[in-house]
């Protein structure tokens, strides 16, 4: 059973008021340093079988995981 995981991440000339909330939090909890932060999804995925595996990815992710006008996404196969 072939395991994925999936990044979904803003492209990065889209702005990120929640890794920028972070980026400002972070300095007042000691973290100190810190320059940017983007805030994204991580996704697991166990499918049934690997058929056309990375077709079938790229669909779900262009269909429903990811906004392709303001998302990118990356995946990975963990286990074939």
């Amino acid at each position: 059973m072939p395991r994925v995981h999936i990044d979904v991440m803003l492209k990065d000339e889209i702005l990120d008021p929640q890794g920028q909330a972070v980026e400002r939090a972070l300095p007042s909890l000691g973290f100190d340093g810190v320059q940017q932060v983007r805030i994204g999804k991580h996704i697991v995925v166990d499918l049934v079988d690997a058929e056309d595996l990375d077709a079938r990815v790229t669909r779900m992710a262009d269909k429903l995981l990811a906004n392709p006008v303001i998302e990118r996404f990356e995946y990975r196969i963990v286990d074939a």
